[in-house]
C-alpha cells in the first residue's frame, strides 16, 4: 500500500524480500566462511579440546571456529559487521507488518529483535580471551532473548499457511537441537567421553543453521512489501490478523504492575514460610534434643481464627495490615537474638496464612480475581524455587540471611512493602458478607486434607529445585541429574501451573492426580533419571493441582479449611522429620526410615482433595465463570511465567560446571586433606555459615574436604544443600553423599582432584541413627586414591559403633589403594573402635597416635606418605574443630619421626596465616602449630 503522506520521486524501489535474503546470505557467510576457514588453515587446532584431540574429536565447534584464530575471526566479524545492516531493516519490517494500534506484542517483539542484534555484536566483538565474564553476559543474554523472539513471532505470524509452517518447522527443530545437544555437552564435560565434542558441535552448527533459516522465512512475508525511497517519506502499517490472541491483549501498566506484586507477595509468604523451620531448627541442633521451641511451627494454624465471624470481618476489611504484619518475618535479620528472631518469623508466618486465607476467601465472589490470587501466590513458589537456585539454596531474603554471607534483606524488605501497598489496593473488603449464588458441595474437611497435602508437597519437594535432584543422586560416575539441571524442575512446574490456570480443560484433575501419584512412586522407588522422570511428573502435574484445590478452598468455610488444611500440613512437616530424627522425639521408632509412608500418605491427602475438588464441587454459576474467563485472566502472569523462566535458564547456564579444578600444590603433589563437622551450615548466632566456611577452607587450602552433619534437604532445615554454594565457589568436584530420603544426618565430600567413582553406604544401625559413608576414588596426580568419609553413630549406642566399625573395617581392608579416612569416630585414642579402626582388620594407621585428645574426629590412612597433621579452631562457626592431612603422592609411608617446619620445603607446609591469633577466630589449636614428620 502507497504511504499515506505526500508524493515525491521515486529514488528507487525493491521487494522487501531482498532484505531477508541479504540477511540469510551473509549471515550464513560469516559463519561458513569462518568455518571453511579454519578448516583450512588450522584444522587439528581447532577440533582440539581440553580432553582429545584429532582423531577423536574431527570436527569444530562454533565457538572453536569464530574464536580467537586469525583469520577465520577476522572473516566471521567481518560478515557478522555486514550483516547488522540487514538484520535492522528485518526487525524493522517485521514490526511494520504486525504492528496494530492497542497492541503491545509487536512493540515487545521488536524490542526484543533489537537485543538480540546488540548482545550478538557483543559476543562477536567482545571474544572470552579480551573479557571471558562479558563475553558469557552477552552470549546468555542472546540465547535467552532468543525464546521470546522465537515464539513471539510464531504469534504474530500473518494469516499465511507456507510462512507459518515454515517457522514451525525451524523453530521445533531449533528447540528440539537443545536437548542432544546439552546431553552430548554433558558427555564431554562432566564423563569426558571421546568424540562428543565432535557430535555436540554438529548440533551447534544445527542450531546455527536453524536460527538464522527461522529469519530467512521472512523472505516469504516481506515478498509483497515494496521499499520504496522518496523525496517524502511515509509510513505502512500490515493488516494481517495476528495469531496468539490468548497473549496478544490490550496492555496497560496497572494490570501489569498489580501482577507482579501480587507475585512478589506470594514470593515473601514462601519465603517466610520455608524460612521458620531453618530458625525452629536452631534450638533443637543447639540442645541436643526438643527445647520447647518447636511449638512455633504451628504458627501456620492462624487461620482458624477466619471461623469466626467478627474476627473473619475484622482480617478481611483490614487485609493490608494483617499482610504487612506478615512482613517481621522478613525483619528477623535485625533481631541479634536467636530466641527473638524466632518469634518474629513465627508472627510473620502467622500474619502471612492469615492474610493470605483471608484474601482467597475474600475474592471467591470474582473467580478471574482469585484465580489471578491463586496463580500469583504459585508463581511466588516458583520464584522463591529461582532465588534459591540462584543463590545454591539459600533464599536470600532469609532471616539468617545478612550482607556478611550474601543476603539481600533491605531491598527485598523495601520491594515487600510497595508490593502489599500494591497489591491490596483490590482485594474485596465486604467483611466476608460476599455470597455465591448456589451451594459448593464437598467436604470441608476433605478440602483441607488436600490443601495439607498439596502445602506439604509443594514445600517439600519443590520449595528447592535440587531437593528431588538429590533424592535420585548416586554418587560418581554421573547417572543421573546434577543440579544445575534444577531449571528442569522449574521449568515441569511452570508447565504445571500453566496447564492448571491456562489451560484447565486440557487434562481432567483426576488424571492429573494419577501422574502425580505415579512421579511419587518413581521418585520414591527409583534412583538416576528414572527417579528423576517420576520427580518431573511429579512437579508439573503437582503444581497443576493448585488452582482447582485452592479455588474450591476458597467457597467453603475458611477457618475449617485453611485452619485445618495447615494444622495437617504441620503434622505432616513434623512426621517427616521423625523419619530421621526418631532417635531424638517420642513416637519415632514409628517412621524411623519410612520416607515411603510420607509419600504415601501426601498422595492420599491429594487424592482426598480431588473428590472435592471436582467440577462438580463447585456452584453451577462459578463453574461458568472458569470457562469464560479462566483463560484469559492471568495473562500478565503468563508474562511473569516466560521472565522467570528465562531468569532460570540464564542461571543454570552459569551454574554449569566447568571441572577445570586445579589443586593448591600440584607440583608438590600434595593432598590436604580435611575432616569437618558443620552443624548444618548454622553457625553459633543463627547465621547461615557456607561463606565463613568457604573463606576459611580456600586459605587452609584444602585439596579434599570431608564434611559431616551436611543433609539440610527437609523442610526444617530449609531444604538447602551447602556442597553446591562450597563446591561452585571454591571450584571443587561434590559429592552430596546419602541422599535426603536415605534418613542420615549426611556427609559431603569435596575434591579438587576428579571423583571417578564413589558408593554410598548405610552402616549398621538397629538402635540409633543411621551412619552414612563415602568410598571414593579420585585421580590424585594420576595416582588413584581411596577417600573414606564417615559419621559414626551416637555415644549413647555402643552397639551400633561396634558394628560400624567392624563394617567399615573390612570396606577399607578391600580396598588396595592408597587411601584416607576422613571420620567422626565418638572413641578414645588407643582404646575399644579404635583398634577396630586401626590395625591389622582394617590396615589403616592413625595420622597421628600421640595425639591423646581427640574423641569425634580422627583422620586415618594407608600407602601414603604423611607430612603434615594440624588441627584449626571453629570460631563461631559449628562446635567442632577442623582436622586437617598433608599427603604427598607416589612416596612411601614413613614412620612418626617428628621435625622442625624449617626442616619442611615451603609448598608442604600449612599456611602461616592460622598462627598465634589466626584470623576470624580460627588458629592453630591444641598444639598451637601444625606438625610435621619426615
Amino acid at each position: 500500500m502507497a504511504p499515506k503522506s505526500k508524493d515525491g520521486d521515486v529514488v528507487v524501489a525493491f521487494s522487501g524480500k531482498w532484505i531477508s535474503w541479504a540477511h540469510t546470505v551473509v549471515a550464513y557467510s560469516a559463519f561458513l566462511g569462518a568455518l571453511f576457514t579454519g578448516l583450512s588453515l588450522h584444522y587439528q587446532k581447532i577440533v582440539q579440546n581440553e580432553y582429545y584431540g584429532y582423531p577423536q574429536e574431527w570436527f569444530p565447534s562454533v565457538s572453536a571456529t569464530i574464536g580467537d584464530r586469525y583469520p577465520e575471526r577476522s572473516v566471521f566479524q567481518l560478515f557478522i559487521a555486514i550483516t547488522s545492516g540487514p538484520r535492522f531493516a528485518l526487525v524493522f519490517l517485521w514490526y511494520i507488518l504486525t504492528a496494530r494500534p492497542n497492541s503491545s506484542l509487536p512493540k515487545f517483539v521488536a524490542g526484543v529483535g533489537l537485543f538480540r542484534t546488540v548482545t550478538c555484536g557483543g559476543w562477536t566483538y567482545v571474544t572470552s580471551t579480551d573479557d571471558h565474564g562479558w563475553h558469557d553476559i552477552f552470549m546468555i543474554s542472546y540465547l535467552v532473548a532468543t525464546v521470546p523472539w522465537t515464539l513471539g513471532c510464531l504469534a504474530l505470524s500473518p494469516n499465511n499457511a507456507k510462512s507459518l509452517r515454515y517457522r514451525k518447522i525451524f523453530a521445533g527443530c531449533f528447540f528440539g537441537t537443545l536437548l542432544p545437544l546439552i546431553y552430548f555437552f554433558i558427555q564431554h564435560k562432566v564423563h569426558k567421553v571421546a568424540g562428543a565434542y565432535t557430535i555436540y558441535a554438529f548440533f551447534e552448527w544445527a542450531l546455527v543453521l536453524f536460527d538464522v533459516s527461522f529469519d530467512a522465512v521472512t523472505a516469504i512475508d516481506f515478498e509483497n512489501f515494496e521499499i520504496v525511497v522518496k523525496d517524502v517519506k511515509g509510513l505502512s502499517r500490515g493488516k494481517y490478523t495476528a495469531i496468539g490472541n490468548v497473549l496478544d491483549q490490550k496492555f496497560t501498566w496497572s494490570e501489569a504492575l498489580d501482577a507482579v506484586a501480587d507475585t512478589y507477595n506470594g514470593f515473601v509468604f514462601w519465603s517466610t514460610l520455608t524460612s521458620l523451620g531453618l530458625v525452629v531448627w536452631y534450638f533443637p541442633l543447639w540442645h541436643m534434643g526438643l527445647s520447647g521451641y518447636e511449638a512455633f511451627v504451628m504458627s501456620s494454624i492462624s487461620p482458624f481464627l477466619l471461623g469466626i465471624g467478627s474476627l473473619r470481618s475484622i482480617v478481611i476489611r483490614n487485609i493490608r495490615i494483617v499482610h504487612l504484619l506478615s512482613l517481621t518475618g522478613l525483619l528477623g535479620y535485625l533481631v541479634t537474638s536467636p530466641a527473638l528472631r524466632l518469634c518474629a518469623v513465627g508472627f510473620g508466618v502467622s500474619n502471612s496464612c492469615l492474610a493470605w486465607s483471608a484474601t482467597w476467601y475474600a475474592e471467591r465472589g470474582d473467580n478471574k480475581r482469585l484465580e489471578n490470587r491463586v496463580f500469583a501466590w504459585s508463581l511466588g513458589l516458583i520464584a522463591s524455587s529461582i532465588a534459591k537456585f540462584a543463590f545454591f539454596t539459600n533464599n536470600p531474603i532469609w532471616p539468617i540471611m545478612h550482607a556478611p554471607n550474601g543476603g539481600w534483606n533491605n531491598l527485598g524488605l523495601f520491594l515487600a512493602v510497595v508490593a502489599v501497598l500494591r497489591s491490596t489496593r483490590g482485594v474485596a473488603t465486604t467483611g466476608g458478607s460476599l455470597e455465591v449464588s448456589g451451594k459448593s458441595k464437598g467436604s470441608s474437611v476433605l478440602s483441607s486434607l488436600g490443601l495439607a497435602g498439596l502445602f506439604f508437597g509443594m514445600h517439600t519437594l519443590l520449595s528447592d529445585s535440587s531437593t528431588m535432584i538429590l533424592w535420585v543422586w548416586e554418587g560418581y560416575p554421573v547417572r543421573g541429574p546434577i543440579a544445575a539441571n534444577g531449571i528442569l524442575t522449574i521449568t515441569a512446574m511452570c508447565v504445571g501451573l500453566c496447564m492448571g490456570h491456562v489451560y484447565p480443560d486440557t487434562v481432567t484433575i483426576r488424571t492429573r492426580y494419577l501422574v502425580t501419584a505415579i512421579g511419587a512412586f518413581l521418585l520414591t522407588v527409583f534412583s538416576n533419571w528414572l527417579g528423576y522422570l517420576g520427580a518431573l511428573l511429579l512437579a508439573c502435574f503437582m503444581m497443576s493441582l493448585a488452582p482447582p484445590f485452592l479455588s474450591s478452598a476458597a467457597h467453603r468455610s475458611p477457618g475449617t479449611t485453611f485452619g485445618l488444611a495447615f494444622l495437617f500440613y504441620n503434622f505432616m512437616v513434623l512426621a517427616h522429620v521423625w523419619t530421621v530424627a526418631y532417635a531424638f522425639v517420642p513416637g519415632g521408632p514409628l517412621l524411623r526410615e519410612h520416607t515411603d509412608y510420607i509419600m504415601t500418605a501426601m498422595v492420599l491427602l491429594l487424592g482426598a482433595g480431588v473428590v472435592t475438588s471436582s467440577e462438580t464441587g463447585l456452584p453451577s454459576q462459578v463453574r461458568g465463570k472458569t470457562r469464560r474467563s479462566g483463560r484469559f485472566g492471568g495473562a500478565y502472569h503468563v508474562y511473569i511465567v516466560g521472565l522467570l523462566e528465562l531468569v532460570a535458564i540464564s542461571v543454570a547456564y552459569l551454574r554449569f560446571p566447568t571441572n577445570d579444578y586445579v589443586p593448591y600444590h600440584k607440583d608438590d603433589k600434595i593432598v590436604t586433606a580435611g575432616v569437618w563437622t558443620v552443624h548444618f551450615s548454622l553457625d553459633n548466632d543463627m547465621w547461615s555459615s557456607e561463606h565463613r566456611m568457604r573463606d576459611v577452607i580456600k586459605e587452609l587450602e584444602v585439596d579434599v574436604m570431608g564434611l559431616i552433619e551436611t543433609d539440610t534437604q527437609r523442610i526444617i532445615m530449609g531444604n538447602r544443600d551447602m556442597s553446591q554454594f562450597l563446591a561452585e565457589d571454591l571450584g571443587m568436584y561434590a559429592d552430596f553423599g546419602p541422599g535426603p530420603n536415605k534418613h542420615t544426618w549426611g556427609c559431603a565430600l569435596l575434591s579438587k582432584f576428579p571423583i571417578l567413582n564413589s558408593t554410598h553406604h548405610l552402616l549398621p544401625s538397629p538402635s540409633g541413627e543411621l551412619a552414612p559413608a563415602i568410598h571414593a576414588t579420585i585421580d590424585a596426580y594420576g595416582t588413584l586414591m581411596d577417600v573414606f568419609l564417615f559419621h559414626s553413630g551416637q555415644e549413647e549406642d555402643p552397639e551400633d559403633r561396634r558394628l560400624q566399625s567392624e563394617y567399615l573395617a573390612k570396606l577399607m581392608h578391600a580396598s588396595p589403594r592408597p587411601k584416607i579416612l576422613l571420620s567422626y569416630l565418638v572413641t578414645k585414642p588407643l582404646e575399644g573402635n579404635y583398634n577396630t579402626y586401626v590395625g591389622e582388620k582394617s590396615g589403616m594407621k592413625d595420622i597421628d597416635p600421640s595425639d591423646w585428645d581427640r574423641w569425634c574426629e580422627y583422620i586415618l590412612y594407608k600407602g601414603l606418605k604423611r607430612t603434615g597433621y594440624a588441627r584449626v579452631s571453629r570460631s563461631t562457626i559449628t562446635d567442632t574443630e577442623i582436622q586437617l592431612g598433608k599427603f604427598q603422592i607416589g612416596e612411601p609411608e614413613n614412620d612418626y619421626e617428628r621435625i622442625n617446619e624449617d626442616q619442611v620445603p615451603e609448598g608442604l607446609r600449612f599456611p602461616q596465616l592460622f598462627r598465634g591469633e589466626g584470623v576470624r577466630g580460627h588458629r592453630y589449636h591444641v598444639f598451637d602449630e601444625p606438625r610435621y614428620f619426615n
